[in-house]
């Protein structure tokens, strides 16, 4: 599988703070917007990570919209437990079928792994960007 880089425009443009905080503000609306879709997994009482499932009626399919789990717990078979409630979400909502969604940059290579692993296949969808210099006015005479 080739795994690329993100040009660093692309990123500039989705997060123009820094991708951390981003990804926390997109995270946290998911959580404040979709409550009756997420689905917690606790370990001794706390959080450790939560999916997001998401139902696309008119195509018959389930959206692994996210799946996170913390750092420090991951590679514990917590996201596969997420993921196999998710699938059974969709199930009692007549899917027949799953998607999600991932980047191919280094930083998505965990979740690639994983969704690999639970059997989904892979699209080969084309994504492009290019940069473009902004307009600048020009002068007036």
């Amino acid at each position: 599988m080739l795994e690329t880089d993100v040009p660093d425009f692309v990123y500039e443009s989705f997060y123009p703070r820094d991708w951390r905080e981003g990804q926390y503000d997109d995270l946290a609306k998911t959580l404040d917007d979709e409550p009756q879709q997420i689905d917690v997994a606790l370990l001794a009482g706390s959080p450790v990570g939560w999916v997001c499932t998401r139902l696309h009626p008119e195509d018959r399919m389930g959206e692994v919209y996210v799946l996170a789990v913390d750092p420090r717990h991951q590679r514990q078979s917590i996201g596969n437990a997420l993921l196999e409630h998710s699938f059974e979400r969709i199930r009692r909502a007549d899917m027949n079928m799953v998607m999600v969604e991932t980047g191919d940059d280094r930083g998505h290579a965990p979740a690639r792994s994983a969704y690999d692993a639970a059997g989904f296949e892979r699209w080969p969808v084309a994504r492009y960007f290019k940069g473009l210099t902004p307009l600048t006015p020009s002068p007036t005479p």
